[in-house]
């Protein structure tokens, strides 16, 4: 079917997941409800995906697989967001914004930036003629996708598991991946999307590349802004001055999953330049405690 609105799907897509998120904000915002927030986003990446494969309609096997693998991400994603809030009822991350209308619109905004941007490499792939043949690239992503997706649905499904068992409220889950990771459900996403720009990069041409900017700007929310340093300091005030917690802090990698024994006995800076132990991610814990 060709071209709509530009080359690239940019314009389309844009203005595509500005409706969609903008429907879901109007809908939060009369109602006051949090239970379709992570689903309007997970959901958003599908649509981006199959709506920009079938508009192009090349049909090449990377497009295919590619348009595929979001899928599969977002509706499991959409599903299990949507499942365990529809479980607790509410998401504490918006009680401070269900009666702000400034609050939600800037949340709501950020929402749209980062399904639009993280979706980039699928969106270039598709809108284009599928390029090459299969190059090592492609094998590449797709097996860390694979491992991505794995990851994070495991510890997905093992925290919700450990939170609903009523002998584990209150405390932190260590559990499972979350044994050699602090946060492995964002590794595993992170990976995973790495791994979508990977196998997309055969059939990326000069400005193209700079749809790494979508990895990127998932990486450095997850690591910088919305992600870990959010979690980190609302564990740390709960837990910070428990001794247990303390000492799991300083044996846990805080993203790439390692064993506790080897993550425990490696000094200071090397977690800090290598395994990205940043000190902000302890700013909540007592003085004395601090990785």
């Amino acid at each position: 079917m060709g071209t709509v609105l530009d080359s690239h799907f940019l314009a389309l897509t844009a203005i595509v997941t500005v409706a969609y998120q903008f429907i879901f904000f109007v809908i939060t915002a009369l109602f006051k409800i949090d239970q379709v927030t992570d689903f309007a986003g997970s959901t958003n990446f599908v649509i981006i995906a199959l709506l920009t494969l079938i508009l192009k309609a090349t049909w090449h096997f990377r497009q295919i697989v590619l348009t595929l693998l979001v899928v599969v991400w977002g509706l499991r994603l959409g599903i299990f967001l949507l499942m365990r809030i529809l479980q607790w009822g509410e998401d504490r991350r918006f009680d401070e914004m269900r009666g702000n209308l400034v609050k939600l619109i800037v949340f709501w905004t950020l929402q749209a930036v980062w399904v639009w941007t993280v979706s980039l490499p699928v969106t270039i792939v598709n809108a284009s003629d599928g390029g090459v043949s299969l190059r090592p690239a492609d094998v590449i992503g797709w097996t860390m996708w694979v491992f991505g997706f794995l990851i994070e649905a495991a510890a997905d499904q093992q925290k919700l598991s450990f939170k609903n068992a009523p002998e584990n409220r209150g405390k932190w889950c260590d559990v499972g991946v979350w044994k050699y990771s602090r946060h492995p459900n964002y590794f595993g996403e992170i990976l995973l999307w790495w791994g979508i720009f990977v196998a997309a990069s055969p059939v990326l041409e000069g400005a193209e590349y700079l749809v790494i900017f979508g990895p990127l700007f998932l990486t450095t929310l997850l690591l910088f802004v919305s992600g870990i340093p959010l979690l980190e300091a609302s564990s740390d005030k709960k837990h910070g001055n428990l001794g247990a917690y303390q000492f799991y802090k300083k044996t846990t990698s805080p993203l790439i999953p390692l064993p506790r024994g080897v993550y425990g006995n490696l000094p200071g800076w090397c977690k800090a330049v290598f395994l990205l132990e940043l000190p902000f991610y302890s700013r909540d814990l007592p003085e004395e405690a601090v990785v």
